[in-house]
């Protein structure tokens, strides 16, 4: 695993930025009726095995099983309340694709999705079933972004991008919201919140969020090893492009890059970027499906990743001691549990890490 970090964050004006706090207020606000405020749960095992105070904030209980129905139901509230009732397209490789869908047949709009061929045929059927036209023919993971944006031009469609939005964005950033009052509700004083990262729209709003509430709090993401390009961004200060599709196991983060808006929040208020390996992934899911009892797909299992292997002694374990204190309390967003049942199997039928059955 390696760390990347700018170390102290540089003067930033707020309204440079995409989005402010003032944006993710008014997103908690509209969102409320509509998206679960979902729970954080603790495992004692799990503080004992990392050395951490660990809150799970559980968006894979979120409506859709993914926090990204947050930031699409934003975008699409916020587009009727402008008077924008043109139906809605989206690009997604499954869980944006499901909240859109939800989103825009909630407010009685149409919703079309492009979806690489590749994705999960769940996934594919869950968008559907939802109500949208999915459209997968075709499409890949390098040419998915043309092929939408073509398309809202040539039907008159608005897209909904599923991290390059300011309001998907605000969207996503309520999660930082909820877990910091969660924290307060039961007495912990929060060091650190993980975050996966692929696109970097969750990243991003978690970071605005936090920064305006709560500054002494780290904002960490985590992505994989094989799709550093955040990390590789933050770390040069330049954004980075990935020259394929990443191959690994967690799907929702197989984007190229991050989207310019998003990286700018990223490279002013993100403390820094881990990556974290395949197999320490796979421990992941294995641990929250045998400690805590929950279906987390693998993007979603790159929060704990990073804490088990930071446990392990791998670099950023010494990256994050700069950071944390001992004993930290850290916040990891589990951001989804959409994976396809025996994608799972493989990830948890095995004993991980040689540990024995646990005693209680």
């Amino acid at each position: 695993m390696t760390p990347q970090s700018q170390g102290q964050r540089p003067g930033v004006d707020p309204e440079s930025l995409p989005i402010d706090p003032g944006a993710v207020e008014a997103a908690a606000r509209r969102i409320a009726p509509h998206v679960h405020r979902t729970p954080v749960l603790r495992s004692r095992l799990l503080d004992e095995r990392t050395g951490a105070q660990v809150l799970l904030k559980a968006e894979a209980l979120q409506r859709t099983g993914a926090f990204k129905v947050r930031g699409a139901f934003n975008a699409v509230l916020a587009g009727v309340e402008r008077g924008d009732r043109r139906g809605v397209i989206a690009v997604s490789s499954g869980n944006h694709a499901q909240a859109v869908a939800l989103a825009a047949a909630t407010v009685g709009l149409a919703a079309t999705v492009v979806m690489p061929q590749d994705a999960s045929s769940l996934k594919r059927a869950a968008t559907r079933a939802y109500g949208a036209t999915v459209i997968s023919e075709g499409v890949d993971a390098a040419n998915r972004e043309a092929m939408v944006r073509a398309l809202a031009g040539e039907r008159g469609l608005r897209l909904v991008h599923p991290f390059d939005d300011p309001e998907v964005m605000a969207g996503q950033g309520t999660v930082g919201l909820e877990v910091l009052e969660q924290a307060a509700a039961i007495g912990a004083t929060l060091d650190a919140v993980l975050v996966p990262v692929g696109g970097g729209g969750l990243l991003s709003g978690v970071a605005t969020a936090l920064h305006a509430r709560a500054p002494g709090v780290r904002v960490i993401g985590v992505e994989p090893t094989r799709a550093d390009d955040a990390a590789r961004s933050l770390a040069t200060g330049r954004l980075q492009r990935l020259p394929s599709p990443p191959d690994t196991v967690a799907d929702g983060v197989r984007t190229l890059c991050l989207g310019d808006r998003p990286w700018a929040v990223i490279r002013h208020l993100v403390d820094a970027i881990v990556t974290v390996d395949e197999g320490v992934i796979a421990t992941a899911c294995w641990w929250l499906w045998t400690r805590t009892k929950l279906v987390v797909e693998p993007t979603g299992a790159l929060p704990v990743a990073a804490l088990l292997a930071a446990a392990d002694g791998a670099p950023v374990g010494r990256a994050l001691a700069r950071l944390l204190p001992p004993s930290p309390t850290v916040a990891c967003v589990l951001s989804g549990g959409n994976v396809d049942p025996a994608q799972l199997a493989s990830l948890v039928t095995r004993p991980r890490d040689g540990e024995a059955p646990p005693r209680g």
